[in-house]
């Protein structure tokens, strides 16, 4: 066959060309829109997902808890980089694995957060990042797929790992038949007067465990937690999640004037004609109605990141200031459209006490107003104790902090 043939097809040539860069880390070169931390920085960001947590906004409170000073939510640290200088991986190497996969579709499928520590005003993010594993998969019916995991370490200036985020893509075989506008018919929610006020009752009902410590003693496996409401859906949701942070790199979705000019001229595709035939981004599906309808969508849709941030916020109202999220497995399962209201339930699964460590294990479901689970949580979260006093915070990898510790005196002798 010729290469032109094998378009949309996995081929053994591309999962070679693939696997030349699995294992090989490089520093990320990529200006987030926040690459230092500040008190403003943090209070707009959780102000920007609906999260009025004392310990995010306010400095007075957050001095008197154990972290002595206002830290981030953890999940911040998806939208936070600093450029690292130092060596990437070969050109012509990443220029092989580039090539691979042409016409295959590629599927976001979860991702996984790990933190270790906590993050403060005051505190850069820099990261490394590479593939860390591939795998093939042959199934039945989908055909032939390929499970890449990317793994993204965040650490500070003090070459300290803070996160570790491991993103699952899944490459699958473009198929002839397309699934273009089976979401054409969900009829676009509409809401009357009386029934915002039970919304609203909601909301104010609703309240971060804060300064009240949850201990790990008191928890026992099938408790519930929440509800939390998101919604409904507004253009304000999308404006703030661009407002805390989003959308800004690696590849720029937001731009405007000379800067979108220079853009449009790099990636042409990123940009079509609006209802005026100006240019804008292909990224206004999340605000344009008609591009939305378009691409097969009865309305304009939320980020998928938009919801893990409100995942994360459940886990924090769980955990109150003195506990501790360690890890945030999560799936975006539906689309969550403008109007669409999200209540997010939380159960505990198991608790557990290992070494130092007294954790909970807990399922978070975000679920919307037709019913439907659109994206879900899987998280472990340490407890501080009655009997064993605080949260032990987890150490990092060895392997990993030594190479956050050789990334960033390689970026130092270069600055």
């Amino acid at each position: 066959m010729s290469e032109q043939d094998t378009t949309g097809q996995i081929t053994d040539a591309d999962i070679e060309r693939q696997m030349e860069v699995v294992g090989l880390d490089e520093p990320s070169p990529h200006q987030e829109f926040h690459t230092t931390l500040s008190v403003d920085s943090i209070r707009n960001f959780a102000l920007g997902i609906g999260d009025d947590n004392p310990l995010y906004v306010d400095p007075d409170h957050a001095r008197t808890t154990r972290w002595g000073d206002v830290i981030a939510p953890n999940i911040m640290a998806a939208i936070i980089n600093a450029p690292l200088r130092g060596d990437r991986i070969p050109r012509e190497v990443r220029r092989r694995a580039r090539g691979a996969f042409k016409g295959c579709q590629t599927f976001m499928s979860g991702g996984t957060w790990t933190w270790h520590k906590p993050m403060y005003p005051g505190d850069t993010i820099y990261s490394f990042e590479g593939e860390e594993s591939l795998e093939v998969k042959e199934s039945e019916f989908g055909g032939r797929t390929v499970h890449i995991t990317r793994r993204y370490v965040k650490f500070n200036q003090r070459a300290e790992v803070v996160g570790v985020y491991r993103l699952l893509r899944i490459i699958a075989e473009r198929k002839t038949a397309r699934e273009k506008g089976k979401y054409a018919e969900i009829e676009a929610a509409h809401w009357d007067r009386d029934d915002l006020g039970p919304i609203d009752e909601a909301y104010l009902a609703e309240a971060p465990r804060g300064a009240e410590p949850r201990y790990w003693e008191d928890v026992a496996a099938g408790e519930t937690f929440g509800p939390l409401q998101k919604g409904p859906l507004v253009m304000t949701d999308m404006i703030l999640t661009h407002a805390a942070g989003y959308g800004f790199a690696p590849q720029r979705m937001l731009a405007t004037g000379r800067v979108a000019a220079k853009d449009r001229a790099r990636m042409p595709m990123m940009y079509s004609r609006n209802a005026q035939g100006a240019f804008d981004t292909e990224a206004r599906v999340h605000w344009d109605g008609d591009l939305a309808k378009k691409v097969g969508n009865p309305q304009a849709y939320d980020w998928g990141l938009t919801r893990e941030f409100w995942l994360h916020h459940a886990l924090t109202d769980f955990c109150g200031d003195d506990g501790w999220v360690l890890r945030q497995h999560d799936e975006i399962r539906k689309f969550n459209y403008l109007g669409d209201l999200q209540t997010l339930h939380g159960t505990v699964e198991s608790v557990q006490e290992i070494d130092a460590m007294r954790t909970v294990d807990v399922r978070v479901a975000a679920v919307n107003q037709r019913g439907e689970e659109t994206a879900f949580a899987e998280a472990t979260v340490a407890l501080p104790s009655r009997d064993h006093g605080p949260v032990v915070l987890p150490q990092a990898p060895a392997e990993l902090q030594g190479r956050a510790i050789e990334f960033l005196t390689e970026h130092r002798r270069r600055t």
